[in-house]
């Protein structure tokens, strides 16, 4: 099932601007491996489902599948052939706010080839250009 937030303050937002790099979000903190965005862009609650789910299914229950981004934002959308005017319309989906060098997954528990494999197959499923990243040991 997409995921979506249980309850929200405001039931509809403006669209907001994308703009420069994300400042949090943007290294690999959960796992050993992470699946980084390289553009900015809105990846809806059924797109974040289809990742996940490509990834437990080619992972066969090994591993864990930690997923980053959320889908918080409102997107509203009018019926088509409706006429102008008469409010803002009802809620179509929701999105996650993705900007450059967010994280968008990332997998613990399996081999580096493996966790490339599982990826790439997340990967055909975003709306974005990604890269695969490994974890930075601090000294």
């Amino acid at each position: 099932m997409p995921r979506m937030p249980k309850r929200i303050k405001f039931r509809k937002q403006q669209r907001g601007k994308l703009r420069r790099n994300a400042l949090r979000g943007n290294y690999v903190a959960f796992g050993d491996y992470g699946l980084q965005a390289l553009e900015p862009h809105w990846v809806t609650a059924r797109q974040i489902e289809a990742g996940r789910i490509a990834a437990q299914h080619f992972l066969r229950r090994q591993g864990k599948v930690y997923i980053r981004v959320f889908p918080d934002k409102p997107i509203s959308k009018k019926p088509l052939e409706t006429r102008m005017g008469k409010g803002k319309a009802d809620t179509d989906f929701w999105a996650a706010r993705v900007k450059r060098g967010t994280m968008l997954y990332e997998i613990a528990g399996v081999s580096e080839g493996i966790a490339k494999q599982a990826f790439a197959r997340i990967a055909h499923k975003m709306p974005v250009r990604c890269r695969f990243v490994g974890r930075r040991l601090s000294v």
